[in-house]
């Protein structure tokens, strides 16, 4: 067999082996890396590339470093499952950086992190100050966990003292210009007002390159021609604008009647109507 041929084979070969090995793995983003997850990638790598490269090396050889290296981060993924103890003197442990808005020194000089890295690290988490932290750790794998002070925490809508609707997971009903029924089907709608909403929109089914339906039923679309102009669907500020329009009528009619009963409706119906107002303004405006 000629050299390159066997360089091939054997490339393609380790390839197979290593997809296996990587799905026997799991799931695991590479940033999700422990230092031992680090070491075992270098030592399949270099096995696999001598292996490879090397004609003189015994493919069977190669096969078993790779494979007792590959299984055995697999074998002790399971004993940590089973054992927290395991868990902290391989894994390790989180580090607590910062307290209160104070450096822990001690902690920060026992991790081997300056001052300067820790800075970048809470910038990365759009922190300039540390006086804002309330609590930041080094995790195992080497990421900041950092949560502000309570006064430096964005509002929400739970602080705000409002409740929202759920958010359900957008649909995609459009793809490469083809129509997909059932994500349609799962928001309970149909081809007929898919149409009639591209209509309202000035497209054709074959210009969209992605149409997505969110948990409003609102249809978005990307066209393939990023340069065509597409018209804004308005039902949504039309509909806020009618709210509005009832509330200012009822609040006319309060003022217009002489009845105190009818006067009493219509107040309570226009404050009714204005609280919902305010709840749905975020969702309904243009």
């Amino acid at each position: 067999m000629p050299a390159w041929l066997e360089v091939a084979s054997r490339a393609f070969l380790f390839l197979v082996l290593l997809f296996v090995i990587a799905k026997l793995a799991g799931k695991k983003h590479i940033t999700d890396f422990s230092f031992f997850d680090f070491v075992i990638a270098i030592a399949v790598g270099t096995i696999t590339g001598i292996t490879t490269i090397g004609l003189e090396t015994s493919v069977l050889e190669g096969i078993i470093g790779v494979a007792v290296f590959g299984l055995i981060p697999i074998l002790i993924s399971l004993v940590l499952l089973k054992s927290k103890t395991a868990r902290e003197n391989i894994e390790g442990e989180a580090a607590v950086l910062i307290k209160d808005g104070k450096i822990l020194e001690d902690n920060l000089k026992t991790e081997n992190m300056t001052t300067d890295k820790l800075l970048e690290s809470l910038r990365k988490k759009d922190v300039f100050q540390v006086a804002d932290v309330e609590f930041a750790t080094l995790e195992p794998s080497g990421g900041i966990s950092v949560l502000l002070k309570k006064e430096n925490q964005p509002l929400t809508a739970k602080d705000l003292g409002v409740t929202v609707p759920g958010t359900k997971e957008p649909q995609t009903v459009i793809m490469d210009g083809e129509i997909f029924d059932e994500p349609l089907a799962t928001v309970g709608l149909n081809r007929r007002w898919l149409k009639t909403e591209l209509e309202k929109l000035g497209v054709t089914v074959e210009n969209v390159f992605i149409g997505q339906v969110d948990s409003y039923g609102q249809l978005t679309v990307d066209l393939f021609d990023d340069k065509l102009e597409q018209a804004r669907p308005v039902e949504k500020p039309q509909l806020l604008a009618v709210m509005k329009k009832c509330q200012a009528d009822l609040e006319n009619f309060a003022l217009a009647t002489e009845a105190d009963d009818a006067k009493k409706m219509y107040e309570k119906n226009s404050k009714l109507l204005q609280s919902a107002i305010e709840k749905v303004t975020p969702y309904l405006r243009g």
